[in-house]
């Protein structure tokens, strides 16, 4: 059994709702559970590290048109 990893982001370059859901569903398809927030600029993932890397998490919110700015403390 695998142990799943939180993090929590800070995200730049989301202007909307939508751009939330864009970075969700770009996630989700790589088997990242994932809840972004447009109001608070974050996004709230949950993977695990056997699947899917911390880094490939980045690359697809990068991918997406947006920024991960730093892990939120």
């Amino acid at each position: 059994m695998s142990t799943k990893v939180h993090k929590v982001y800070k995200v730049d370059g989301m202007h909307c709702p939508s751009c939330a859901m864009t970075i969700e569903w770009e996630l989700e398809d790589r088997g990242v559970k994932a809840k972004c927030s447009y109001a608070k600029q974050l996004v709230e993932v949950e993977f695990e590290p056997e699947k899917v890397s911390d880094e490939e998490i980045k690359e697809v919110v990068a991918k997406s048109g947006y920024r991960i700015i730093g892990p939120v403390a």
